[in-house]
Parts: structure tokens; C-alpha cells; sequence
């Protein structure tokens, strides 16, 4: 898939559980919703880390290319490392390891982990990066147009307002996770779910994807998971920009309304 692609199935995954959440009692503030929308619209696009080509690689400039170039040779030596005698040769590590649930868990459990620990700052880091992979997914017409300058400003002070809206009482910073010491333990899991819904549509192009490595399948343990190659299609052919992306954006609208209803409703119950 293309990065606007990924950008919008992830945005709509999230507004998905937010809906979930809402029917479990467990609804989300319309903060977390909004945030959680625009940090899985990032995270989608960042597996493709492995890339050189990839919105990703761009998004920061030199620091993005360098650290591309180092992903992609150590997800290349992981996959040479551990492959089977079913699995080809390779010359590169795309679709490799950032395209696997393993590194999802990993990197989902390591943005955890500095948000509690790292504090404000570790929070707005994790925000930046995100939004600008967002806008860079999700308008990515003008993204191009624009300066990286422009983009990062962008960014930086969507995440400086933002991060201030979830730190106010009832907004957020401690949902789903209420123990003292665990506000932004949440901020994980949108980054779980936009690596994984990235796994997912690339399963359903013409290469697959090894998402359930290290389980071996068959002769292989970088299987590319994906439907009967009948039912792929081509990254950037019609079917992804005329099928899917239309109903990423019609998905995305039903679960955000139903979760924003949920949360409108909870909030007159507890006024009367």
C-alpha cells in the first residue's frame, strides 16, 4: 500500500476501537480519540522505516534517511540471520522486520515505557513524530508542496497543544490505565495498531507480508501472509485508491461518530 493508504486505514482502526471501547464501557475522551486518530495515522507509516523510498524516509530529512539505512541492513541481517531454507535470498530488508508483530509489540512497549518513565518531554516527542508522519500520510498533496520546515512546525505545536488538552483533569492522560504513576501508558497501543493495520494492507498486495514471523510456516519463517493471490491487488492501483481509501474514510466516520455519541451520552448521564 501507499502511504496515504496506510495513513487513513490506521486513523479508521483507531476510531474503530473507539467505538469498541465506547460498547465496553470504557470510552474514550474525546482527546484520546482525536490524539489516538492522529498517532496511528503516523505509526502506520512507520514500518516502512525499512525503505529508502517511503514517506517515512523523508519525513525528517537527514535523520530519517540515516536511521533508514540502518534499520534496513539490521532488519536485512535479522532476516539472514533466522530464515529457513524455504525462504529466498534477499538484498534488502524491506518487508522484513518492521513488518512483523514482534516489532509492533516492541516498539508499541518501548513508546510506553518513555512516556511514563520520560515524562512531558518524552510525551511531546512521541506526539511530534507522530503528527508529522500524519500530516505527511494524511495530506500528503500538501505536505509535498510545503517545506519540511513548514511540516515540523506544524507538528511541533499541534503536539505542545494537544499534549496540554490531555493533561487536564477528565481529558485523557490517565485513560484505560488509573494506577498513579501509569498517565500515558495508553500512548502505546494507537502505535501497536498502526504498525499492525500497515502489516495488514501490505498482506493484501501482490508480496505479502511476514507478519507472524518467528512462527515458522511450512519450509518458511518469513512467510508472506496475505489472501489467495486472486483477491491482491498492486500498491497504488485503482483498487486501493478507488475501493479502499473511499471506505477507510466511510469506516473511519461511523466509528468516530459512534464513539463520540457514546461519550456525549455518558456526559448528560452524569449531568442529570
Amino acid at each position: 500500500m501507499m502511504g496515504p493508504a496506510h495513513s487513513l486505514s490506521g486513523a479508521a482502526a483507531w476510531l474503530g476501537v473507539g467505538a469498541a471501547a465506547a460498547a465496553t464501557g470504557h470510552a474514550m475522551p474525546w482527546p484520546v480519540l482525536v490524539v489516538g486518530a492522529l498517532i496511528t495515522a503516523g505509526a502506520a507509516l512507520a514500518p516502512d522505516l525499512d525503505h529508502k523510498s517511503a514517506t517515512i524516509s523523508r519525513a525528517f530529512g537527514p535523520v530519517s534517511r540515516g536511521l533508514c539505512e540502518i534499520v534496513d541492513k539490521l532488519s536485512h541481517a535479522v532476516y539472514k540471520a533466522t530464515r529457513m531454507r524455504g525462504d529466498s535470498q534477499r538484498n534488502g530488508g524491506h518487508r522484513t522486520l518492521t513488518h512483523t508483530w514482534v516489532w509492533a509489540v516492541l516498539i508499541g512497549a518501548g513508546a510506553s515505557a518513555a512516556a511514563v518513565t520520560g515524562g512531558r518531554w518524552a510525551v511531546l516527542g512521541i506526539l511530534f513524530v507522530h503528527l508529522v508522519l500524519a500530516v505527511e500520510g494524511l495530506l500528503w498533496r500538501a505536505a509535498r508542496m510545503s517545506s519540511d520546515v513548514l511540516v515540523w512546525l506544524l507538528g511541533a505545536t499541534s503536539a505542545w497543544i494537544l499534549a496540554g488538552v490531555l493533561d487536564e483533569p477528565g481529558n485523557g492522560s490517565d485513560w484505560l490505565f488509573t494506577a498513579p504513576g501509569q498517565e500515558y501508558l495508553w500512548l502505546g497501543l494507537p502505535i501497536v495498531l498502526g504498525a499492525l493495520v500497515h502489516d495488514i494492507g501490505d498482506a493484501l498486495t501482490v508480496s505479502g507480508c511476514p507478519i507472524l514471523w518467528p512462527i515458522p510456516i511450512g519450509r518458511k519463517r518469513w512467510y508472506p501472509v496475505g489472501p489467495p493471490k486472486a483477491m491482491r491487488f498492486r500498491a497504488g492501483s485503482w483498487v486501493e485508491l478507488k475501493v479502499l481509501m473511499p471506505a477507510f474514510m466511510v469506516l473511519g466516520g461511523v466509528g468516530g461518530a459512534a464513539a463520540v455519541a457514546v461519550v456525549m451520552t455518558c456526559r448528560s448521564s452524569g449531568r442529570s
